[in-house]
């Protein structure tokens, strides 16, 4: 089978290899589509992800497909389902796992990082971690599940109440999800701030963004207004960014991955003063039920933020910057057939 591996730092082949044997308790699924995120860049770079990929390996920890075999003790899933995958895998045995925080796992796993994933035409992942996909949901879609449920943890984390005004910041796909996700939760009023105008627009136009703000073209966000700040790029600015524009009682939520070695300022005194939340968010943990649920409502639309269906001959294209501005790309491996 085809299989785009990533071979060291920067390096990525396409190759034929052998087919996964599936053990007893493991699902093996025929790859219809396969998205790419910021982790994948970072693995592509040698950075480390949720865990640190070690070439040889198949990448694409977001994904959807069709089951095409199942081990002897798998009774969720059968042969034709279409589902997706929360590639995330904890020991169940360590401290956290064991106290309620499995997505700090001190021996955490995943597929597509530490054990291929949907960058290949089958892959296998434990039935633990295999969900069916609703009707009404397509594979396409489905391959994004996985970033909508770190949005979806990330908002379990905060005090949502539809009284409330939001303020995100950071224009990317994970920004507009966001966008689409915290209305879903409730919140009457949803702002959004970022770099592009189409995308802005398109937020405020078809996704009930109230006010947009284009802080490249000198657009000043709001200092102390908003109750809940979801910050979604992970630079020192827009960090700094986020505890000014929170108010009296705000809960800001750091969401965007910043450098390993990145800092950035605040007053102390306004932490004090306002009483400010400020929470870290890390992967996914017991969210993929509500985001299948979130997408099987009509209450997200992904594939109008999907701007690239990219093959295997584009991917390297993509992570090396060659494609120009994209919200989201999904690499398509089988397609809705699968």
């Amino acid at each position: 089978m085809d299989a785009l591996v990533l071979t060291g730092i920067k390096s990525l082949e396409l190759q034929n290899i052998a087919q996964p044997e599936v053990k007893p308790n493991e699902v093996k699924i025929h790859t219809a589509f396969a998205g790419i995120c910021g982790t994948d860049h970072a693995l592509y770079a040698g950075l480390p992800g949720s865990a640190p990929a070690v070439p040889p390996i198949v990448l694409g920890h977001e994904n959807s497909g069709v089951v095409a075999e199942v081990g002897s003790a798998v009774t969720n899933v059968k042969v034709g389902d279409r589902v997706t995958v929360d590639p995330n895998i904890y020991c169940g045995q360590c401290k956290f796992c064991r106290t309620g925080r499995p997505e700090l796992c001190e021996n955490l796993s995943a597929v597509g990082v530490t054990r291929d994933g949907g960058f290949e035409e089958y892959f296998t992942a434990p039935a633990s971690v295999v969900y069916q996909i609703p009707d009404n949901v397509s594979l396409k879609s489905a391959a994004v599940v996985e970033p909508i449920s770190c949005a979806v943890h990330g908002i379990k984390l905060l005090k949502v109440t539809p009284y409330q005004k939001a303020l995100v910041i950071g224009d990317g796909f994970m920004g507009e999800l966001f966008v689409q996700i915290l209305q879903a939760y409730g919140i009457h009023q949803v702002d959004l701030a970022g770099i592009v105008d189409e995308k802005l627009a398109m937020n405020k136009e078809k996704f009930g963004a109230k006010r947009t703000f284009n802080t490249m073209k000198g657009d000043k966000i709001p200092e102390g207004e908003y109750d809940v700040v979801i910050e979604a790029v992970g630079l020192p600015q827009t960090q700094e960014a986020a505890i000014e524009s929170a108010a009296r009682g705000g809960q800001v939520l750091m969401f965007g991955v910043g450098g390993p070695d990145a800092k950035f300022e605040m007053n102390t005194y306004e932490v004090f003063q306002k009483q400010l939340t400020i929470q870290g968010s890390f992967i996914n943990p017991n969210a993929f039920e509500d985001s299948l649920a979130l997408l099987s409502s009509g209450k997200l639309n992904v594939e109008a933020l999907m701007s690239h269906e990219l093959d295997y001959d584009t991917v390297d294209d993509f992570v090396n910057g060659k494609l120009g501005v994209v919200s989201k790309a999904v690499v398509k491996v089988g397609g809705e057939e699968a």
